[in-house]
């Protein structure tokens, strides 16, 4: 499996956005439009490492957009685009990519397929970028009169991100000093590399002035539906010293038995995730009578069903889990629990509920023979156009 970094562009000042801030820490959804762009990379399996391109002014901006995404170091920019990428470039010889996957902050809406596609390109080419082709009529336009209509049938309009073999894209900068070229794919051209022409994505706009993050934000907003699933599971007490539950591991006087960790509360938060995707359950997807998930973790199975949200150029709104039992005592390891899913679903702590409740001494619970979970999960979908 090659190496990939991806190098974020967002060392520019934004002169035709207009505006107080640069346009890629401009809010976006309630968050900055650099960190909509960061996180997609950063979550990523195909990307090993991100590292962006900033102008130093901007590093108290670039820190609140990056925090907590565990991102290299930024690099400072230079006072041209390519001068700024080469400075990436330059900066990601530490780690020796064996692919760069470059790309401008101020285009969030990129998919994650995208990602996948132009890596898998790499594979067989130096360099791959996405594009629409171009399907107005274009005119050629002298002194304010048309002067002649442009064949259409082979041009493309190129978007970003631009991938290309590590090596080859630095040695191509370092050739094209002074030229400044518009993209990368530019470039890889002038050094004679060929630059393979993949789809690209229809909403993978560039925002670049003020009017452009409002227009996006309002379409965008209109053609968001939101999903709920529910997940309810249950696992038996057998002997044992310790119970795991919600990812915390709890001393107790007893332990659940299950394939795995019996953590009945992750278990039932994964179903409620697959369950808002309409994507089955947990033991479709991890059956228990397969040796591999003996004794498992079980947020193994709670991060595949979020890259599975991912995947689906989907989020996670927030999720809601209810343990019920009489012992043991969960409040103790509620915040604990809370900042765990957190972590493991890429939330912030106040999209995530954690609760418990007795059965008033009735039934298997209130019998001190076993632990039940419930879990809702909301998820946000791009809506059928």
């Amino acid at each position: 499996m090659p190496k990939v970094a991806a190098l974020i562009v967002a060392a520019g000042r934004g002169h035709r956005f207009g505006g107080e801030i640069p346009k890629q820490y401009c809010a976006l959804y309630g968050e900055p439009v650099l960190r909509h762009t960061l996180s997609k990379f950063v979550a990523h399996p195909d990307v090993n490492a991100t590292v962006t391109v900033i102008h130093p002014d901007d590093r108290a901006l670039y820190n609140e957009a990056a925090a907590g995404l565990g991102v290299i170091e930024p690099v400072s920019g230079g006072p041209s685009r390519q001068e700024s990428v080469y400075n990436g470039l330059e900066a990601l010889a530490n780690i020796q990519p064996d692919a760069v996957l470059i790309h401008d902050a101020a285009r969030p809406f990129f998919t994650d397929a995208l990602i996948s596609d132009i890596v898998a390109a790499l594979d067989l080419h130096v360099g791959a970028a996405p594009g629409i082709p171009v399907a107005d009529t274009l005119k050629r336009v002298r002194d304010g009169f048309v002067e002649t209509t442009v064949d259409r049938s082979d041009l493309w309009r190129v978007q970003t991100p631009q991938g290309f073999r590590y090596p080859e894209i630095l040695a191509a900068h370092k050739a094209a000093a002074g030229m400044n070229l518009t993209d990368d794919a530019a470039i890889a051209e002038k050094a004679g590399f060929n630059v393979v022409m993949l789809d690209g994505v229809k909403g993978n706009t560039k925002i670049t002035r003020a009017e452009d993050l409002d227009m996006i934000g309002l379409a965008r907003a209109a053609q968001w539906e939101y999903r709920t699933g529910q997940g309810f599971d249950v696992h038996r007490f057998e002997p044992g010293d310790k119970v795991q539950l919600c990812g915390v591991s709890i001393d107790h006087d007893k332990a659940l038995a299950g394939h795995s960790d019996a953590d009945v509360g992750l278990h039932a938060l994964t179903d409620a995730i697959l369950g808002a995707a309409a994507a089955g359950d947990i033991g479709e997807h991890f059956p228990p009578t397969d040796p591999q998930w003996l004794g498992a973790n079980s947020s193994i199975f709670l991060r595949y069903a979020a890259k599975l949200i991912m995947d689906m150029d989907a989020k996670i709104v927030n999720v809601d889990v209810t343990l019920i039992c009489e012992t043991p005592k969960v409040a103790p390891h509620r915040a604990k629990m809370r900042a765990l899913l957190a972590d493991l679903l890429n939330l912030e702590v106040d999209r995530v509920g954690i609760k418990a409740t007795t059965t008033e001494k009735l039934g298997f619970t209130g019998r001190h023979e076993g632990i039940a979970a419930q879990a809702l999960a909301t998820i946000r979908v791009r809506a059928e156009e």
